[in-house]
Parts: structure tokens; sequence; C-alpha cells
């Protein structure tokens, strides 16, 4: 039995629960979330599975005590490799080279009010999300990237612990020694007197959707950068160019549901509590194909029933259900049609010919937009989803490259082909 508890001052005490043999012990209160990343390309998990801190998502949790940190005071030294601030481990400072002896340091000190999360490549134990760049297409195993274009320390998040739905973003990342540094050649400006800021090296861009995200109604918005104080600008010519863009006064850095995040060879969605709490869970996805299964679609060359799995496998199965992405019917695997120049199929029922592909279900419940079946595929991959979710994916383009967009699949990360990027799906069953 659960026992509510108050202090003498009115406020709620932790809950008391009592145990079988008489005694009581503490029950932690619910934690509180602020939202949750999760890594466009990844079908519910990495490769090898989901490791620590190295995972395809990562929720944000308030800290038992403030992990936060804001901007005290800046100043003028001539080496900032040997300033008292950077040397100090206990001190968090931005140091940002203006030329080889003047530098200005930034000194931020502890913030009791928001909670800090920092992202990058490194493992090293100041960043709480490890990402890594992301392989378009199907995962099977670990793809080493010869030379990766995220950052160490790319970009970190802070948020309110007082209001726990606005959660802000910022360019760069605090190292071991609790420092940021900015090179001679980085992008940065100090102009009429205002407070001293900068952009990384291949930057951190940001993009909020217009309208609301979760509901099937929502756009794709416009890329913009965000530099290391938080303020938000046009993109740069380049990714690493050295002149920044133009500071857009009615944009902001705090993350809506749905808004994106690229950190140059990985891009992230954000995702809110509440908007997650409108949003299918796995259980529901499994759930769907299920009913999906239960209506026993055939293939109306082998006659043979096919089932939609959870997760494609390599080898050749005869339930495994495959569909023809010019026209949308699905099928078994067969032979019947292939064309033998191009490795496409003649497809039985409308005779179009078609590339073929196996079907597999989208089972990360962060990128969908709604509660649809799942009726719609995407082009060429194969991954379901609900009509409005494909179709809003199929129209965002994400950041490719140094200066280059593309729209890809949320589950592999594979470039969409043709438009519109994806194929009704037509079964040979009870729902069809």
């Amino acid at each position: 039995m659960f026992v509510p508890r108050f202090r003498s001052d009115g406020t709620e005490a932790p809950i008391i629960e009592d145990s079988h043999d008489g005694t009581t012990s503490e029950k932690p209160k619910q934690q509180i979330t602020y939202g949750e990343l999760v890594i466009l390309g990844y079908n519910g998990s990495l490769p090898q599975g989901d490791r620590g801190r190295k995972r395809s998502k990562f929720v944000l949790h308030k800290r038992a005590m403030a992990s936060g940190v804001k901007r005290s005071r800046h100043y003028v030294v001539q080496t900032p490799h040997s300033s008292q601030a950077v040397l100090d481990s206990s001190q968090h400072s931005i140091s940002y080279t203006l030329s080889r002896n003047h530098a200005v340091i930034v000194e931020y000190t502890n913030d009791e009010e928001t909670d800090m999360f920092q992202i990058g490549r490194s493992s090293e134990t100041p960043i709480d999300f490890v990402v890594m760049d992301t392989i378009p297409g199907d995962k099977v195993s670990d793809v080493k990237v010869s030379q990766s274009t995220i950052s160490r320390f790319a970009c970190r998040i802070l948020c309110e612990r007082n209001n726990p739905k606005v959660a802000r973003l910022y360019a760069a990342g605090f190292d071991t020694s609790r420092n940021i540094f900015l090179g001679e050649k980085a992008c940065k400006w100090q102009e009429n007197g205002q407070e001293i800021d900068g952009q990384t090296t291949n930057g951190v861009l940001l993009m909020h959707p217009k309208g609301v995200f979760c509901g099937g109604a929502a756009s794709c918005g416009v890329w913009l950068e965000v530099s290391v104080g938080g303020a938000i600008f046009t993109r740069r010519p380049s990714r690493s160019a050295q002149q920044r863009g133009q500071q857009v006064d009615d944009e902001t850095n705090v993350l809506e549901d749905g808004s994106m995040i690229d950190l140059c060879g990985a891009t992230l969605l954000w995702r809110s509590a509440e908007g997650l709490e409108k949003t299918p869970s796995k259980h529901d996805l499994e759930k769907v194909i299920d009913e999906l299964n239960a209506g026993r679609p055939q293939c109306p060359v082998g006659l043979n029933t096919l089932v939609i799995p959870r997760r494609v496998s390599p080898n050749e199965n005869q339930q495994q259900p495959y569909v023809y992405m010019n026209c949308g019917h699905v099928q078994g695997l067969h032979d019947w049609g292939q064309d033998r120049d191009s490795g496409d199929r003649k497809c039985p029922i409308c005779l179009e010919l078609s590339p073929v592909v196996k079907l597999c279900m989208g089972l990360e419940p962060a990128f969908y937009v709604d509660s649809g079946l799942p009726t719609f595929a995407f082009n060429p991959c194969g991954h379901m989803a609900s009509e409005k979710t494909v179709k809003y994916w199929a129209a965002v383009v994400i950041p490719h490259g140094t200066n280059d967009f593309h729209s890809i699949c949320p589950f592999c990360a594979t470039p969409l082909k043709d438009s519109p990027g994806y194929v009704r799906l037509i079964f040979q069953d009870n729902v069809d």
C-alpha cells in the first residue's frame, strides 16, 4: 500500500511504500523527461546493439543535481592555453583566439537552474551521447569511417530544470578539461561592443518544423546555423567557410518537437516529452504488424502466405514480402518476369517493369507523425510507415556533404529515389 506523506511546511515528501515484511522504504519519484534525441538512419537500435552512451537514441532526464553552466565574465589574454581559467580543470571556459597573441577568454559558472547534456564523437566522459557518422542503407555491421566530419565535442543542450519544456541548443561542447577552443581560423566575431561569439569548423545546423510535428500537418522548415553562444544565423556558403551568415532575430535555439540538429555526418531528431506522449509506442507498431499478418496476405504467384517481419533477414525466406516499387504490389519471392539486363521484374498483376525490394516495418516510433496504418513504403529501401509519416519525410531535406541536401528514409538514411520517393502498398489480402 502507498502512504502519501507531507512535510510540516506542506510540501510533499517522498512516497513511502510498505514492504511485505512490515518495513518501509522510499520509492523514488518518477523521473522528469526533457525529451529524446534520435539519430536518423537507425530503425530502433545500432547494428551491434545499444551500449552505454553509444546508442541510436538518448533520453534526457532531469538530473539529481543541476549540471548546467552560464556565462560569467570575459577578458583578453595573450596566451590562452596558459591562462588560469584554461588550466583550472574545475572552471568551464571558452577561448576565442583572434590572433597569435590576442585571445578572449569567457568564463562560465555553475547554473543551478539548468542541466547540461553534451553530444559528440568523443567517448570521453564529458560526452553524454556518443554519435558516429551515419552510413546510409542496411547496417549489418559497424562500418568504419576513414575520416569523420563530426566534431569530438559537437554541441550541448541546456534544459531548464523549473520549466522542462525549454531546451536550448549551443554549438560546441566542453572537453575533459572543461574548455572550448576556437582557433585562429575558426569563424568568430565581436562587433559593436557585443559579447564575442563564434561557430565550429563544420557548424551545427538547426531546423524547426513548420507546424505541429505530431499530427501530420507539419512541413520542413529552413536549415539555419546555431553559434557557440546560441544565436541563430543563416547558413554559411559552405560548412567550413570563415564568413558567418546573417543573424536571424526571429528564430530561436529553443528546441521544438520535431526539430532537427545536423552535425555534418549525423542528423538528430528532437522529440519533446509532450510530443512523445502522442506518438505510437514500439508495442503499438508491433501490434500493427500482427494485425496486418492476421489478414494473411498472399503472393499471387506462389499462392503462399506472406509474413511481414520485424527485422529483414539476409537469408531467402518464402514468407518474406517484396514490393514492386513502380506499382506498389506486394508479392513473395519468385523468378517470374525477371529482366536479365536490369534485374527488374515485370509485375504479374499489372505487367509493369519495376525494381523489387524486401518490405520491412519502420520500427523507430520517434519518426512517426501519426498513428496511421503502415500503408506506404519508402523508395528504394522498402521501409513501411503510415501515409502521413512517409509523405512528411519525403518532403524533408537533410544536409549532405558541405553544401548539398537530399531527402532520406529516416529508418535507414538511404536517399530517396525518383519522385515522390515512396509508393502506396497494395496487398492481396482481406484489407486490400
